[in-house]
């Protein structure tokens, strides 16, 4: 099935996670990937995996998210496809009352001030062409609170939720399309080294889980890549949960 045939996807943060699952898929369906990434090495190397192209860019720098887009225009001729999924979840953003201003700010400039700038910059190449769809990375925790605070990092994923609303809304009848993606905990590096470093903090996410597991990476690719495509035609300012139920569970059953 190549739903995204010929289509131009741009994604940050496509070195690893679920930007490469994403990557991949969208590879996968027919699309030409432009892998964003900060890791030079690692961002060529999924480049030329998948035939597309690599651009180093600092998501956070106003100056470097337009040349990312203009190199893949440049490349392309067109960007029909923005997956802005690049973001932190560093360990010294905890409780409000331990988090420092500095870590505040460095979460909030990687996870909500990079889309709005990913989001600025691409809109009016999808202008042109009268259409486009915009997928932004949220979370769970967007909807709901976290069983283990990340101050920063939660209330830069509702910024993202609400800003994708707002656009969704704003550039639906210019035949734009922006949703929220909201995953759960997914089974990623990120997750793993904070299992390595803390494991009951990271069993404390588990036992909320209805499935009773995190998610794969390539499970949310699948849901980008619906959103993505014309399968998603009239959905927008969505927040499109991949949580594994935890958002609808009260409480989950014990194991037998």
């Amino acid at each position: 099935m190549e739903r995204l045939k010929d289509r131009v996807a741009v994604i940050t943060g496509a070195a690893s996670g679920i930007g490469y699952a994403t990557a991949k898929r969208f590879a996968e369906e027919g699309a030409k990937v432009v892998v964003v990434d900060l890791n030079e090495e690692v961002g060529n190397q999924v480049a030329t995996e998948l035939g597309g192209t690599y651009i180093k860019a600092n998501v956070t720098s106003e100056e470097d998210v337009q040349r990312m887009y203009k190199v893949a225009f440049d490349t392309y001729g067109r960007i029909d496809i923005a997956f802005n999924n690049a973001g932190i979840s560093p360990p010294d953003d905890d409780s409000i009352l331990t988090t420092g201003i500095d870590a505040w700010r460095r979460v909030q400039e990687v996870n909500l001030t990079s889309v709005y700038l990913c989001c600025k910059y691409v809109l009016p190449y999808m202008q042109k062409a009268g259409k486009g769809s915009i997928i932004n990375t949220a979370s769970f925790v967007a909807t709901m609170g976290a069983a283990t605070s990340q101050i920063s990092y939660t209330a830069s994923k509702g910024g993202v939720l609400a800003m994708s609303r707002e656009l969704g809304v704003q550039f639906a009848r210019e035949g734009i399309r922006v949703n929220a993606l909201s995953p759960g905990p997914v089974n990623t590096p990120l997750l793993r080294e904070l299992f390595a470093k803390d494991p009951e903090r990271a069993a404390r996410r588990l036992v909320h889980i209805p499935f009773g597991r995190f998610a794969e990476a390539s499970e949310i690719a699948a849901a980008v890549a619906f959103l993505a495509s014309d399968d998603s035609s009239f959905i927008t300012a969505a927040n499109f949960l991949v949580d594994g139920g935890i958002s609808g569970a009260y409480v989950t059953p014990l194991s037998e």
